[in-house]
């Protein structure tokens, strides 16, 4: 009689991001990662990202059957991420660690207390997991204690084939909105979308959307995304990455000869997710919404490719509010000992800051 496979998990260093490549896109089809969980994003500049990696992987029978990839500063795990802001400004959502369909739940506990033990020595590494799923938050903590930094809504639309129709079910308000703006832009001329079909397009239309992004962010006094060069290297070489790979959606929507603006789409596993977008705003009328115009040429664009969910990715904006139909949460937390020193001080500066409300 058979027994049950045993599930070995190791830590190590990482010295060879070809051999992991080969090893992580095998994982990738068993099982059903986010977009930031592929290799695509993962790998993208991935020795500059994780100047001291470390990887935790469960096996089982000689296979991977979970991978977690960490970069180390000082006495902290990230997942994902390297820990140097200016790196980390690309904005990791969805993270996690790559698990076998069916198994996330055990094997990134697994992975998430191997991680906080296995590189030896007197103490247990903090775990900075940012941008992770509901599910992976509850199962750090079996890794020790979690402190939550914050949580974001993520608001999304389920399209199942729909074309127009998802439209219905928006409040009378969104839609007056909606055909208000797209009748305003129609006066101009036919309201298209394009995709950028190779790089040269690709190029083309970021380098649009890059200048509409900036001239809104800095009209409003922030620098905008495109201002950290290691946003905008890191994201030119992912569209060379993922766009080939069919992952990558740039896309353009005009009005007649005018562009309306600019969306830097992902597609991957049926989904389509609106990372980032360029919209002229002051080319139309008062009634004209550039981005809700350009979403919704967005979304039936995905419904024509098969999307069974346009994703809005984390944020409050309105936009998001009025389009969506559901949302999942997003969370920023760290997991370490009850004792660190770190989590006591901060509980007693929560301690302090609560009780000093509790007076005002």
């Amino acid at each position: 009689m058979t027994g049950e496979a045993r599930t070995d998990v190791t830590v190590s260093r990482v010295t060879d991001f070809a051999a992991l490549e080969v090893k992580w896109r095998d994982l990738e089809t068993r099982s059903d990662p986010s977009f930031f969980q592929s290799w695509t994003w993962t790998g993208c500049l991935a020795a500059e990202r994780f100047p001291d990696p470390v990887l935790v992987e469960a096996r089982e029978n000689g296979r991977s059957v979970a991978l977690a990839l960490f970069n180390r500063r000082g006495r902290v795990l990230y997942l994902g991420e390297s820990g140097d802001p200016a790196l980390d400004r690309i904005y990791i959502e969805f993270n996690g660690v790559l698990a076998e369909s069916g198994r996330e739940a055990s094997l990134t506990a697994a992975c998430l207390r191997a991680a906080r033990t296995g590189l030896g020595g007197w103490f247990k590494p903090r775990l900075v997991l940012g941008g992770i799923s509901a599910a992976a938050n509850s199962a750090a903590v079996a890794a020790g204690q979690v402190r939550s930094n914050r949580s974001l809504l993520a608001p999304s639309i389920a399209l199942d084939g729909r074309n127009d129709d998802f439209m219905d079910s928006r409040s009378a308000n969104t839609r007056q909105q909606l055909r208000r703006s797209n009748r305003a832009f129609a006066s101009i001329g036919p309201i298209m979308v394009e995709r950028a079909e190779n790089l040269a397009r690709a190029d083309e239309f970021l380098n649009g959307l890059t200048e509409l992004h900036q001239a809104y962010w800095i009209g409003r006094g922030e620098p905008g995304a495109f201002a950290n060069p290691f946003f905008a290297r890191f994201h030119r070489t992912l569209i060379e990455r993922g766009l080939p790979r069919g992952e990558i959606d740039l896309l353009r929507v005009m009005a007649g000869p005018q562009i309306i603006g600019f969306l830097y789409n992902f597609r991957f596993r049926g989904q389509s997710l609106a990372y980032q977008s360029g919209f002229d705003y002051a080319g139309g009328s008062r009634h004209a919404k550039p981005g809700m115009t350009c979403h919704h040429e967005a979304i039936r664009f995905a419904t024509r490719w098969g999307a069974v969910r346009y994703h809005f990715l984390a944020g409050d904006d309105r936009y998001k509010r009025s389009l969506s139909d559901q949302a999942e949460t997003v969370h920023w937390i760290e997991v370490a000992s009850a004792l660190s020193p770190r989590f006591i001080a901060r509980r007693a500066r929560d301690f302090l800051t609560s009780g000093r409300r509790r007076w005002l």
